[in-house]
């Protein structure tokens, strides 16, 4: 799993509940590392965060589509349901709003 996020603490409880479940995770704190990492790894899933320093996650999301098909979990604090609605039209396969809980999340 690739958890692409500027926050470290919400990468770390992410991190969390996926090794709990025997996943691999690895992380980036912008978007450009992110899709270097992605093109490295080829990860099974995507945890993008959008309120990244370099780009914004929306336009991450399209470039990661372009030549991958992992599925895409956006975890933002954004909750409007027309930005929620451009992320899926964009490729992201659910969207997980800040707040959440690890249960959810897993």
């Amino acid at each position: 799993v690739l958890v692409i996020d500027d926050e470290t603490p919400i990468r770390s409880i992410v991190r969390a509940a996926i090794e709990s479940d025997g996943g691999v995770v690895y992380e980036a704190a912008t978007a450009a590392a992110g899709l270097a990492l992605a093109r490295d790894v080829r990860p099974a899933l995507v945890v993008l965060d959008l309120g990244l320093p370099d780009c914004d996650g929306l336009e991450v999301c399209r470039r990661l589509r372009e030549w991958s098909t992992a599925p895409i979990l956006v975890l933002s604090a954004r909750h409007a349901d027309d930005e929620k609605a451009r992320l899926l039209d964009a490729g992201a396969d659910d969207y997980l709003t800040k707040p959440f809980s690890t249960v959810e999340l897993q």
